[in-house]
């Protein structure tokens, strides 16, 4: 019964074997809190303004990508496998960023582009750090922050357009 038992016991430890060293520990910490942290801070901008994904499902997209890509490179992977997984993520991640857009029939308006593009860019972020391109995160999470924040401004549709549209309601 001993010997099952350690048997039991060795392999729950083989199962945790993943993070052996303090430099594979600390590679996994500083890759996942990178992309957790940008996620948040895109994800707390979408909140502020009212967008539908807001601070949780940022965090929670930019933490799922990175798992996705540090795990295969974790585990050895060739680049060429995980740009395979990169497609699925990529996929995957538009058609939750599908889910936001609406249509309005009432007013001919499309609602909804901007946190499916955010969604999108999150997950991209979350992918570069995943797999150790923190910088980049980082330089595309600012690029995303000075776009959402500085550029808050509504183009009025062509004159054509709304003409048209003043038309039909008419």
């Amino acid at each position: 019964m001993e010997s099952w038992m350690q048997e039991c016991w060795m392999t729950v430890v083989a199962e945790f074997s993943d993070l052996g060293d303090a430099a594979e520990i600390t590679r996994v910490i500083v890759r996942l809190t990178v992309a957790v942290v940008l996620g948040a801070m895109l994800g707390y901008e979408r909140e502020s303004v009212g967008a539908s994904a807001g601070l949780r499902t940022h965090m929670l997209v930019s933490l799922g990508s990175a798992l996705f890509v540090l795990i295969p490179l974790q585990a050895g992977m060739p680049l060429m496998d995980v740009s395979r997984v990169l497609q699925g993520v990529t996929a995957g991640v538009g058609f939750l960023g599908a889910g936001a857009i609406l249509k309005s029939q009432s007013e001919n308006q499309i609602t909804g582009l901007t946190t499916a593009a955010g969604v999108w860019l999150t997950a991209a972020i979350g992918v570069a750090a995943g797999m150790g391109r923190e910088g980049t995160a980082v330089l595309s999470a600012l690029f995303a922050l000075v776009i959402l924040s500085l550029l808050k401004f509504k183009a009025k549709p062509p004159r054509l357009i709304q003409e048209l549209t003043d038309n039909k309601q008419e």
